[in-house]
């Protein structure tokens, strides 16, 4: 096999087609349609879905909800630092991701607020911090009053609801990022949908780092996946077997989704419920073993995600598409428009 370079999954975006918004209302985003088996491109609204969908088919969603992950602390000297949660390790331990990082070696005290503060343990591999909080109270109370929400870098905008960064379906807060293929529905959507007789399984991925950590090395083999948390209920893999069995569609809404069921999938696409930690990195040639088509975003140029839907047709198939999204002016990233590879 020919080494996969990350140059391989550059492409050109004009600046002013990162969305810095979302779209008003949710469902009113564009939706490019993809035909693998005709290569056909069609350009519709999102709440088309529907026209694409039909009885039996099952909906992958994931449930997270995005923490607010993002505070900002002091060290004794009074230095400012900026702290993001990534990953819940234990009941006050986290790994976090902090700048600058030569003010967090280990032994470092950081205070919050008069509610919170955290002392830095260690530092991982590649650079991250191991850090134990110290509050009285809750701890989700407290960051819901001192945080805020981790936008990605690339969105300078000041999100006036932070309820636009959650899915109408999260319920689980432990995310450092949204699943954001989610974020097009809208409770009347998914109305409409379940009255067409498809069905919805909800699965958990807490997003962490791997949704902000680009890929460094130039074979993409050489890179590796930050661990997420995740898990299938016994309900979800239920769902999900019968329409395997059946011959029905399994159709993952985000990424997210993607990795959580293809991790857990058998060899034969069947799943059993689990949870666990996952660092699977899907990328052509990849045979995908339950998933048959995907709800997604414009990804980055280079990214892991881009990698992903490229191994579900073939990059010079998703390079083609996103060299027609740009000509249409398609709004592309975390607040941007969305796909459906059918």
């Amino acid at each position: 096999m020919e080494t996969l370079k990350k140059s391989d999954f550059w492409y050109d975006l004009p600046e002013e087609l990162i969305a810095q918004t979302p779209a008003e209302p949710r469902d009113s985003s564009r939706l490019l349609v993809y035909h693998r088996d005709t290569k056909e491109i069609e350009h519709r609204i999102f709440r088309d879905i529907t026209d694409y969908l039909k009885a039996g088919d099952v909906l992958v969603v994931n449930r997270t909800r995005v923490l607010p992950a993002r505070i900002y602390a002091r060290t004794v000297n009074g230095g400012a630092v900026e702290v993001l949660l990534l990953k819940r390790l234990a009941l006050d331990e986290w790994e976090v991701l902090v700048r600058p990082g030569r003010k967090c070696r280990p032994g470092t005290h950081l205070v919050v607020s008069e509610e919170l503060a955290l002392d830095v343990l260690s530092v991982t591999e590649s650079g991250e911090r191991i850090v134990k909080f110290v509050y009285d109270g809750t701890f989700e109370d407290i960051l819901s009053r001192v945080g805020s929400m981790p936008l990605p870098p690339y969105i300078h905008e000041k999100l006036s609801d932070p309820e636009r960064y959650q899915t109408v379906y999260s319920r689980e807060n432990g995310s450092a990022a949204a699943p954001t293929a989610g974020l097009h529905f809208t409770p009347g959507l998914l109305e409409k949908i379940r009255g067409k007789g498809v069905e919805i399984a909800e699965v958990l991925l807490h997003v962490g780092l791997g949704t902000f950590r680009p890929v460094k090395e130039e074979n993409v083999l050489d890179h590796k996946m930050h661990s997420e948390y995740y898990e299938v209920s016994e309900e979800a893999a239920d769902i999900v077997n019968r329409a395997k069995r059946e011959g029905r569609r399994v159709i993952c809404v985000g990424t997210t989704s993607v990795r959580t069921v293809e991790t857990v999938a058998d060899k034969d696409g069947f799943l059993h419920a689990c949870k666990g930690n996952t660092e699977i990195f899907i990328y052509p040639p990849y045979r995908f073993k339950c998933v048959d088509a995907l709800i997604t975003n414009f990804h980055l140029p280079e990214s892991t995600l881009l990698m992903l839907v490229s191994a579900l047709c073939s990059r010079e198939e998703v390079l083609h598409i996103y060299d027609v999204a740009v000509k249409e002016r398609y709004r592309f990233f975390s607040f941007g428009d969305a796909m459906l590879i059918v």
